[in-house]
């Protein structure tokens, strides 16, 4: 996972990781969040009441389906048709 990724694209990456976890507030997410990932991870963790590995678990998911992550990577032709 490139984080960089998330950081260069954060306005729409807010808006997604806002979904997703309803509960992060508007200071908690302002125009980084500082520290990056791992402050995503403590934030998370303080506003569910959950452990820092729950909540990196749900991070480590929402990254493999997040189209930033992915965005640039470049797959062999027809990957994408054995897929569906």
């Amino acid at each position: 996972m490139n984080w960089e990724r998330i950081e260069d694209n954060w306005h729409q990456a807010k808006t997604e990781i806002k979904e997703r976890w309803d509960k992060l507030t508007d200071r908690q997410l302002q125009d980084r969040v500082p520290g990056t990932r791992n402050q995503l991870i403590a934030n998370i963790q303080e506003s569910y009441g959950i452990s820092r590995d729950d909540a990196e678990r749900q991070v480590i998911a929402w990254e493999e389906r997040n189209q930033f992550t992915n965005a640039h990577e470049e797959s062999p032709p027809g990957a994408r048709d054995q897929l569906i």
